[in-house]
């Protein structure tokens, strides 16, 4: 048992210097492989003797690792990229080492008490009030899913039975992220979908007209309406003010999907495009995207937490000491239980930093978005589709086809260039930068552009 430990503490130092290679130095894009390919030069990796951890750690570094599209590369630009500070990333290390639960209060009050402290930036940050709170879940699927499941409970629970049978409605643009419609099958609800403006955008005018073209019966089954604090696809920021107006008017719970973002709202230069958001009764934001923390993170926040735990809390013999105080457990707030402290990266950035860097950061990758704009207006082989509000460029490539665009997503990331996909605008087949790695500069925009020539 003392060589086994010995041996353990050499490996740790040596993944920890791997994870402190990693982090500091440019990592390549790197691409997939077959299945066959990966499995011939990985070979049988899971053995009854097992194969050590020094073969196990050099098959992951030349062989797994070059497999997987490094995320927070500067010129990795499709869906929406990651890119952890230091801190963050290696302080996951270190708690995952820990192997801290933060489920409860009672099992975790340090961890959930550095958590809160994150998420009451995030609730000052949307204007949400003073008592607003909530708990950090994997990402936005489960965040948007855990906040429908509390507005139906709510609006279940003032219905007084009326609704405890009834197949409730959640109102969104058709530019909603696939979640909302994804949440909705799990609950089994149905939704409304309200059309958007020319730039994608759903509007409180709208947003109304839809809901009063209802008949009576199904106008009393909207429980929940979402509107998005930038489009996943194109950027865009829905009209909050009027929206939320409309969800008032409705008697509707009103979800504010921020996944991407409402990390903007840490930047001045954007804060005015989400007038509104502070009547919400729900949002979220992923730090994992835009807030600079490791995969998998998103902060849910309730503007009545009390609905919230009231909705989600599990009550089970084993769970009664849990509840003998009216401590924060977090498991209270989202569709979970047992869960690991995931807000704790960013807590300990945000701590290690200060608030004020986040603001610089987010500002800078705007900036850059701002000037790959401008590259794009000049050059004369693409054309810009829609001005910019967030940290997305859409643009055309003049004259191409589907095939084409694919056939240079391929070729451009297997040269080592870029990630970038297609994606399409209104039928369109298009290309999209997706900019929040503070690391992106303009002179990656102008590489990226000059291979479409």
């Amino acid at each position: 048992m003392h060589s086994f430990d010995r041996r353990g503490k050499r490996l740790s130092w040596r993944i920890l210097s791997y994870a402190l290679r990693r982090m500091r130095t440019d990592p390549p894009l790197d691409h997939a492989e077959p299945v066959e390919t990966l499995r011939r030069r990985a070979g049988v990796t899971v053995t009854p003797e097992g194969i050590g951890g020094d073969e196990a750690l050099r098959i992951w570094q030349e062989v797994l690792a070059p497999a997987c599209i490094s995320v927070d590369h500067p010129r990795f630009f499709s869906y929406v990229p990651g890119a952890p500070s230091e801190a963050a990333g290696m302080f996951d290390v270190a708690i995952s080492a820990a192997n801290v639960y933060a489920g409860s209060w009672q099992e975790g009050a340090g961890a959930v008490f550095a958590e809160n402290e994150a998420l009451h930036w995030i609730a000052g940050l949307a204007g949400m009030p003073d008592g607003a709170g909530g708990v950090f879940v994997s990402g936005g699927t489960a965040g948007n899913l855990s906040a429908l499941i509390a507005a139906r409970w709510h609006w279940r629970h003032r219905g007084g039975g009326t609704h405890d049978r009834s197949r409730g409605i959640i109102v969104a643009s058709r530019a909603a992220h696939s979640s909302v419609a994804q949440a909705a099958r799990a609950m089994d609800a149905d939704v409304v979908l309200v059309d958007t403006d020319g730039r994608g955008r759903m509007e409180g005018a709208a947003t109304r007209a839809a809901i009063a073209a209802l008949p009576e019966d199904d106008a009393a089954r909207v429980f929940a309406v979402v509107a998005t604090a930038g489009t996943t696809n194109v950027g865009i920021v829905d009209d909050l003010e009027g929206v939320g107006a409309a969800a008032r008017e409705a008697g509707a719970w009103f979800h504010v999907d921020g996944a991407y973002g409402g990390a903007a709202l840490c930047a001045p230069s954007r804060r005015g495009l989400f007038a509104g958001i502070e009547h919400a009764d729900s949002f979220i934001v992923d730090p994992h995207k835009w807030l600079f923390a490791p995969f998998d993170s998103c902060a849910l926040l309730y503007r009545e937490p009390r609905i919230a735990r009231a909705a989600h809390t599990q009550h089970a013999e084993y769970l009664d000491a849990l509840h003998v105080n009216d401590d924060w457990n977090p498991s209270d707030y989202a569709h979970h239980l047992s869960r690991r402290p995931r807000g704790l990266p960013l807590w300990f950035s945000l701590a290690t930093h200060g608030t004020r860097a986040y603001t610089e950061a987010v500002e800078r990758t705007l900036a850059v978005t701002d000037a790959g704009a401008e590259l794009i207006r000049r050059a004369p082989h693409v054309e810009l589709i829609l001005e910019p509000e967030l940290s997305v460029l859409v643009f055309r490539r003049a004259g191409w086809t589907h095939e084409q665009y694919e056939e240079w997503s391929a070729r451009v990331l297997a040269a080592g260039i870029t990630f970038t996909v297609p994606t399409s605008w209104q039928g369109e087949t298009c290309l999209r930068l997706c900019i929040v790695n503070p690391e992106t500069t303009e002179a990656d925009i102008a590489l990226v552009l000059e291979t479409l020539e």
